[in-house]
Order: structure tokens, then sequence, then C-alpha cells
């Protein structure tokens, strides 16, 4: 099967985080019929392996990464391979990753002309905490292996076909879900002496929280509930938002922060509120070095470069690279495309070729001189 029916196949056939098991049956199919050694892996995904013809004195081993789940949105796109599963749609461009992936990886195995191995990685639940890829860490996939690289991509409406963008270093966020629950004493709004209004105490919270903003850090209040009426004041009151940061450190005192910030809040209004911070993805950041081989690599090919900003949205993909030397780069898919998790996201098919090609290279460059 071409990248093209393969990418229009899982379209039409989307699955949610961590349900993708019609997609990683028809991925695991696919394989087989390339003749590809392959495994399920972190329940509903697929580990595909090839090994190199060349010779080795190491266990070196390139791992590329593509994501596969789907997003709870409605297609309205109209296109003839348009989602069959109603209120599941591709939104994100998983199946043009995963459709690069199998590009490349029947590419290497009908030429596996490089000392090592390639690690095939179609990963499932990226789009939800816990992230997929910490799963598949988990199961410590690659331990007998020198992992020299994990190397993903993701589709770009901002960048045409024939771009790549990169950044080193610090790329994306880190993503935590905050959730405050503030107790008081409510009852009639014209008593205030008798109230230790949770309101009250939340409006300032916000408000202080807000003050944690700044260049590298994110944070923003998206729900509030209080669930009185014009002449009532309820006992509770809850909140809740997210918070981004691109540094490690950052992300832990940010935590403290918060603590401290809600603890002076309810000594000044004498409510108790109850602070859950669900830590997200840690944020991806790109190997200098990889970074700095890609894009020259890129450009040789004739193919577009633009440096990247840094981007507050996240990726599990910042769990490969905590671990291993790592590099997520952005694969342009025209501004026609439209935006990610809409209903009419479109990416141009065309660059699945150019995905495809850019990644198999880098991969053996890697491999056979990459120092």
């Amino acid at each position: 099967m071409d990248t093209i029916a393969f990418r229009r196949h899982l379209h039409a056939h989307p699955e949610l985080s961590f349900r993708e098991h019609e997609t990683a049956a028809f991925i695991a199919g696919q394989l087989a019929e390339a003749g590809i050694e392959h495994r399920a892996i972190a329940r509903t995904g697929i580990l595909a392996r090839i090994e190199g013809s060349k010779a080795c004195t190491d266990r070196r081993a390139v791992v590329l990464r593509a994501d596969i789940d789907a997003l709870p949105i409605d297609e309205r796109t109209g296109l003839p391979y348009a989602s069959q599963n109603t209120g599941v749609m591709h939104a994100c461009g998983h199946d043009m990753h995963a459709a690069v992936l199998f590009g490349v990886l029947q590419q290497l195995a009908a030429a596996p002309d490089f000392c090592g191995t390639v690690f095939g990685l179609f990963q499932p639940g990226e789009e939800c905490n816990p992230g997929g890829a910490s799963q598949v860490l988990a199961e410590d996939p690659f331990a007998d292996y020198e992992v020299i690289a994990v190397i993903g991509e993701h589709v770009e409406p901002q960048l045409e076909v024939g771009t790549l963008g990169f950044r080193a270093g610090k790329y994306m966020a880190a993503n935590d879900e905050l959730r405050f629950r503030i107790h008081g004493t409510g009852g009639h709004g014209a008593l205030r002496g008798q109230l230790k209004d949770p309101v009250a105490a939340a409006a300032e919270l916000v408000s202080a929280l807000l003050t944690l903003n700044e260049p590298e850090c994110v944070l923003s209040i998206g729900r509030v509930e209080a669930a009185g009426a014009t002449n009532v004041v309820p006992d509770e009151v809850y909140m809740e938002g997210t918070l981004r940061t691109f540094d490690q450190a950052d992300r832990n005192r940010l935590h403290g922060r918060i603590a401290e910030l809600t603890a002076a809040t309810d000594d000044r209004h004498g409510v108790k509120t109850d602070v859950d911070i669900d830590r997200g993805y840690p944020p991806v950041v790109n190997d200098a070095r990889l970074v700095e081989a890609a894009a020259t690599l890129a450009k040789a090919a004739g193919l577009q470069v633009e440096m990247l900003p840094l981007r507050t949205t996240a990726e599990d993909f910042g769990f490969y690279t905590l671990r291993y030397p790592s590099l997520f780069y952005r694969l342009g898919v025209g501004a026609a495309a439209g935006r990610p998790h809409t209903a009419t996201f479109a990416p141009d098919e065309r660059a699945i070729e150019t995905g495809r090609d850019f990644m198999r290279s880098l991969a053996l460059q890697i491999l056979n001189g990459f120092q």
C-alpha cells in the first residue's frame, strides 16, 4: 500500500486516545505485508524494528516516532475519505505522521543499507494524560540498545509544503492541569458578616495567579463555578486552568508559588482551598547537535528551513527528550489546511512525500555518520 492510501484509511477510521485497536491492527497488517518485524506496545501502539545490513561494533539505534490517536471532533471537510466514525476525526495530522513513518519503514526495509537498528514507533494516546510516550518508556523497549536519537515531526499549516521548521533547545511547553476547590461559609448575600466568602477568595486568587505570567510561563484559569444566586453566596467555588512552562526547575518553582498564593488568600478570607496540580507532559527540549545536522540536511535537499519560536502548546514527545537525544520538528502542510483541532482541518498530502524522504535521509545520516 502506498503512503497516500495508508493515510486515507487511517483518516477514514479514526480512534480516540488509548482506543486505537483497529488502527493498530491495520498498521500491523501493513507492516506484515511489507515483511517488517513488529509487536504491540503501550496497549494500543505498534513498535516496528528493522536491522541494518552493515556490520556494527555497537548497538546503536534510532527511534522514529509517529502518534496515531484522533480527536473528539465531528469532521466537516467533505473529503471523500472523511471520518466514518461519528464525532471522531484526525484533526491534528496524526494520520499524516503515521503515513510518513510507514513510508520511511517501507523504504528502509527494502534497502537496509545502514549500521544499527531503526525502530518505528506508532505511539498511541498523545492527546491526553498520562500520554502514550510515558507508557512506552515504562516498558523500557530500548534497554538493550544505545539510542542515539529519537525523531518526531508534527504537521504545521503555518509552513508551506516543502518547508521544515526547527528549534534547538527549549521548544514546547510542559502542561500542568490546575484545579482549586475553595471551601467557605456561604449564606445570604446581604449578610456578609456571617460569611467566609469563597467567591471573593476565588476572585482574588485568580488575580494573584495571573501575576505569575511571564515570557516563559503561561497560566490561565478557564473555568470558575460558583453555584449561588443574586442573593446567595455558595459554600464552595471550583476553578480549573492550565500552567505552561519550558524548564523543569521553573515548573517546580511555580508549583510552590501557586501553593503560597493560595495559602495567603485562604488566610485573608478564612477559607480552605484544596489544590490539585496534575503534572502533564514535560517540555520538549531539542538536542542542539541534532537540530544543526537536520537543518543542514534539509537545506542540502533543497527544502526551505525556518527557525521556530517557543511554542506554548505541549507534546508528550517531551518524555523522550528527558531520556534520549531527541529532535521534534515541523512539517509544512500549507496554510490552506486550516487550523489543527478544527472540524475542517485538511493538510496537503504532498507533504507526506517530503516528510518521508527527509526522515529517511536523517535516520540514515545519524546511523551511518552522525558524530
